[in-house]
């Protein structure tokens, strides 16, 4: 038997007898499916979404563009046919076109009195405090709540003569049983319900985002010779953008489709002064059945929520949604 005459050689080994080596198509091979399994997988797994998507989504809203073009009382089929009279109707209704106001007051004080104070908190509630796990629950614990438990819970405590609200006001020589009663407080008391209801999740969002941040990053802006405000300002700030822009667009679509708290609390009342586009819609479709504006009404909601966005993603989230792009199709 011959030996091999260098270490190099013996290290290959026999080429008679050692396996061929794999090219890169077999690796390529190995690892890559064939495009027809992986279609059937996407088809099995994709079926049933696609299913529920198009009859819980697409279907009403198809529904409800066919309604919105009939004067239709909800029985039978749609016979009336009228064009975009119930469009034109919506914007020339004096009480429409105060939702639409109502509306915007509401996405204004969300965005300048509930996001920045949750914001406070959850930076106040990310230093090392005692209890801070407590508080981290007493502040979060009201969005566990449903909507209607949270309207009626408030509906109790600003009872007139019988609430906890109205005592502690007669205590202090006010009176808190009309807040929900007057037209110049009841907007702005719903707002504080509807706060209270999401401003903890608002809360747990920013402080999970802020202790994603390396510390390293604020003490080194800090040894450098700036501020507590100004490594607030420059350093942590910019880190949670993406953050505070998804919060921005749940507060903004939330607002748009703000009916149950409001219906349980107020009905819309009084005269119209705390009424949203969807207690609109409810009382027409529902109440006075005059279902084709009803949906001309739930159609022009859509339609300001798909604007709003499209906008948003397009314009807002372009560079927080630019990194999750991935290249599927591309090598492996």
């Amino acid at each position: 038997m011959t030996r091999p005459s260098t270490v190099s050689d013996a290290r290959r080994g026999d080429p008679a007898t050692d396996p061929p080596a794999p090219g890169p198509g077999t690796v390529r091979q190995r690892g890559r499916q064939p495009r027809s399994g992986r279609g059937g997988v996407l088809a099995i797994f994709l079926t049933p979404a696609l299913v529920l998507f198009l009859l819980l989504v697409v279907a009403p809203i198809l529904v409800a563009s066919y309604a919105s073009l009939y004067k239709w009382n909800g029985f039978g089929l749609p016979e009336n046919f009228i064009g975009l009279d119930n469009y034109t109707r919506a914007f020339q209704d004096p009480t429409f076109r105060g939702d639409l106001w109502r509306g915007f007051v509401l996405v204004l004080l969300s965005l300048v009195v509930q996001l920045p104070a949750a914001l406070a908190l959850a930076m106040l509630l990310n230093q090392p405090l005692r209890g801070r796990a407590a508080y981290r629950l007493i502040f979060f614990a009201p969005y566990v709540l449903s909507e209607v438990t949270t309207a009626v819970l408030f509906d109790l405590v600003f009872s007139p003569n019988r609430g906890l609200g109205d005592a502690i006001a007669t205590w202090l020589s006010a009176d808190a049983g009309t807040v929900f009663a007057d037209p110049d407080t009841v907007l702005y008391a719903v707002f504080l319900v509807v706060s209270w209801k999401y401003f903890g999740l608002y809360m747990m969002l920013f402080l999970a985002a802020r202790q994603g941040i390396p510390k390293e990053l604020s003490e080194a802006a800090v040894t450098d010779g700036a501020s507590a405000w100004q490594a607030f300002r420059h350093v942590t700030l910019p880190l949670l953008g993406p953050t505070i822009r998804i919060s921005v667009f749940l507060s903004v679509i939330g607002t748009i489709q703000l009916f149950d708290m409001v219906w349980v609390l107020t009905r819309g009342g009084p005269i119209h002064s705390s009424e949203t586009m969807a207690v609109t819609m409810y009382e027409y479709g529902f109440r006075r059945f005059e279902v084709g504006y009803a949906s001309a009404i739930s159609i022009v909601m859509f339609l300001l929520s798909l604007v709003f966005a499209l906008f948003y993603q397009r314009i807002v989230l372009r560079r927080d949604t630019a990194g999750a792009i991935t290249n599927q199709g591309g090598p492996r």
